[in-house]
């Protein structure tokens, strides 16, 4: 294994090579990576959701192609290397699960939750966020995909006492919210107004999901997927019935659609 992982660090660094290097490689930037690290990530994502683990394979391989670059990027400014990163993350391992590496002790899911928040409490403040102008959501990327930053933002303001103790409470603000989204709708759909009140829906949507252990980003994906397999029945069932989504009625789709739910709740 390590003989195997030295050798990918090899091949990075000739890869970076300013002579015998690959065009493509050498002109990289941090900058550059970020989005093709993004989509190795949701490809990985994809190959779980799939239950692909030829994919997942694959895929855990480019990530950590994405690391080993970074990390070679690095190396070239004097700034750290792969071994920085592999020390780094052995120490913060440690010292978040202290009741496997310390006490030996178990944890319910919400005691483990209280003391994972308290441990990145400790870590904020000991990097000095406290005296930052944000010292609560700073270090949250704004670059998350927006329910994942929801949901992160949720957490860290529950580890400090603001939340509901079960859905129930979550669930009675998304009512409050529909309530809100329907009364900015009808004065104008198009303001201002009314974005910002559907945005708290969304908000108060990731809440429940939360209280409800779920990964909004996940189930979101999940049900886009499930929206897409069941278009593509009603188009074949049209098409059964000589007609196209061009040409039918919203009436005609409409009860295909219903035809199709009630066919895959069955199965």
């Amino acid at each position: 294994m390590g003989g195997e992982l030295q050798a990918l660090l090899s091949i990075m660094s000739t890869l970076r090579d300013p002579e015998l290097g690959c065009d493509w490689d050498k002109k990289q930037t941090f900058e550059s990576i970020v989005p093709h690290t993004l989509e190795e990530a949701y490809e990985v994502a994809d190959a779980i959701e799939r239950n692909d683990m030829a994919a997942l394979k694959d895929e855990l391989g480019d990530l950590l192609f994405q690391v080993v670059f970074y990390a070679q990027m690095a190396k070239e400014r004097g700034a750290f290397d792969f071994a920085d990163i592999v020390s780094g993350l052995n120490d913060k391992l440690i010292r978040r699960h202290p009741h496997v590496f310390e006490k030996q002790e178990q944890l319910s899911d919400t005691q483990l939750e209280a003391q994972w928040q308290a441990i990145k409490a400790q870590e904020r403040a000991q990097k000095g966020s406290v005296t930052t102008s944000e010292p609560l959501w700073h270090d949250i990327p704004r670059m998350l995909p927006a329910l994942s930053r929801a949901q992160k933002i949720q957490k860290r303001a529950s580890a400090l006492g603001f939340d509901w103790p079960d859905y129930h409470g979550a669930l009675d603000k998304v009512a409050e919210e529909v309530q809100e989204v329907s009364e900015a709708l009808s004065v104008d759909p198009h303001s201002a107004h009314s974005a910002e009140e559907l945005g708290d829906l969304l908000f108060a949507t990731v809440n429940v999901a939360r209280h409800a252990r779920h990964d909004p980003e996940q189930i979101l994906r999940l049900a886009c997927d499930k929206f897409v397999r069941r278009f593509e029945q009603v188009d074949s069932t049209l098409n059964q019935l000589g007609l196209s989504l061009e040409d039918a009625t919203l009436e005609e789709m409409d009860l295909a659609w219903e035809q199709v739910k009630k066919q895959q709740s069955r199965r």
